[in-house]
């Protein structure tokens, strides 16, 4: 018999993971499988390959130092190259020996929410927020996560009154509340949080007198005008830097999200004893530290290679967006990483219908998300693409769907022309078992 923690952990499966494996199994090939599945639900960057394939093939062969054992809270040398990175996209100074490296950006998350939150307590979120951050920031550690919805009508910019309302409101509600929690650039909307926003949103944890918990795993993925600004920039941070932690990794930057490497920064003494203790149970083997050491070690290459990829970036959204104008298919406006905040909310099933056109307004949100993930399902079993529902993201409003757009140039044309020949056509009729088929327009 297992115990409470593994049952709450273990509950159930993510249906969204399971969408993503269905896709990976059978995936679309023009010849080969004209009906395979289109995997835009999942944000990886498969643009880069070729840029990063032949820089780690050409990095010296593994040696005897390699199978050892290095500290689990990271070799000294690769801190010192993730220092002198992030001190530069910070533009602050920022010392090697308060950096962790542990197990993916998820081993940070967890490491710092464990750290700071007993089971209970509380971090406020900015929603929509990455729906991991629901196992990342309180799977372990027992923390719950009380969202602060962001304005629909504002295109879910980052506000920090809201923030400050859901602080207040939680408090009111008895709950201990012990951070705010954040991605900045956004996931999924893809927003550069303005200066001024993040200078705003500082005051407001300040006031609160919590930590605040900054995801910048996309601060490399920024293609649009407004250029990046950390929460740990001076001209932001003024006077809460101690109370800052910064999460970090190569997965998305770096295209490398299989070697599963991740940072934690923070200059709280305390905060750091407790997250080298808990890289002990996350540790990056230390041949996967090395290989980081040296992709890092050209600073020359580094540099090309992050100007490349936000190149790339922005071809990749620009087709994308292009298309979905093309098609009729609204968005929000996005400056960074890998995906589009797709709206969809005009063509949510209506109540009880089988399908085709109805207005998101008039009716109440449980019905809006039914209708939401029904819609969903849909696109994943009739049309066969894979794209998330924005309840996996706590939208505030049913409607809204992250379409990833960083793969090959003509799945994503595929892709979209699958959603809006979906949505437009509005040709389906249930089953009595409660699939969905559609008659006509081939997948």
């Amino acid at each position: 018999m297992t115990s409470r923690q593994v049952a709450r952990l273990t509950a159930d499966t993510p249906a969204i993971a399971d969408a993503h494996f269905r896709a990976e199994a059978e995936p679309f090939d023009p010849d080969a499988r004209p009906d395979g599945y289109l995997n835009l639900g999942t944000a990886e960057n498969r643009l880069l390959w070729d840029l990063v394939g032949p820089r780690l093939a050409a990095l010296p062969a593994p040696t005897e130092r390699t199978s050892r054992y290095a500290p689990l809270h990271g070799t000294p040398e690769l801190r010192e190259r993730v220092a002198a990175l992030l001190t530069g996209t910070c533009r602050a100074p920022l010392a090697a020996d308060e950096f962790v490296v542990i197990s993916g950006a998820t081993g940070a998350l967890d490491a710092i929410a464990t750290a700071l939150c007993d089971p209970g307590e509380a971090i406020v979120v900015p929603a929509p927020y990455y729906g991991a951050f629901d196992t990342d920031l309180g799977g372990r550690s027992g923390a719950r996560l009380v969202p602060a919805p962001l304005a629909a009508a504002d295109g879910f910019r980052l506000s920090a009154e809201a923030v400050d309302r859901a602080l207040v409101g939680a408090r009111r509600a008895g709950a201990v509340v012990r951070a705010v929690a954040f991605s900045s650039p956004s996931n999924p909307v893809g927003e550069v949080h303005p200066p001024g926003v993040l200078a705003d949103l500082l005051d407001v944890v300040r006031a609160h007198d919590v930590d605040l918990i900054a995801d910048e795993i996309y601060a490399h993925a920024v293609f649009g005008d407004r250029p990046f600004t950390s929460a740990l920039d001076p001209s932001v941070n003024r006077h809460w830097a101690e109370r800052t932690h910064l999460v970090w990794g190569f997965a998305k930057d770096f295209a490398l999200p299989g070697l599963k490497t991740g940072v934690l920064h923070t200059r709280s003494r305390e905060v750091l004893a407790a997250a080298r203790a808990l890289a002990y149970f996350a540790p990056v083997s230390t041949a996967t530290q090395e290989v980081f050491t040296g992709l890092l070690d050209d600073q020359g290459w580094v540099a090309g290679f992050l100007a490349e990829g936000r190149r790339r970036l922005a071809e990749s959204h620009r087709h994308v967006a292009d298309l979905l104008d093309e098609h009729g298919l609204p968005r929000a406006p996005a400056g960074a990483g890998f995906s589009v905040w797709l709206d969809l909310g005009a063509w949510l099933p209506g109540p009880g219908a089988a399908g085709g056109p109805a207005s998101a307004n008039g009716r109440s949100l449980a019905d809006g998300f039914a209708a939401e993930e029904r819609l969903w399902r849909e696109l994943l079993d009739v049309r066969r693409v894979s794209i998330l529902p924005g309840a996996a993201f706590h939208s505030p409003a049913p409607g809204w769907f992250r379409l990833c757009h960083t793969v090959g140039a003509p799945l994503v044309t595929e892709a979209v022309r699958r959603i809006a020949a979906h949505v437009h056509t509005g040709r389906t009729r249930g089953r009595a078992d409660g699939s969905v088929h559609v008659k006509g327009d081939r997948p």
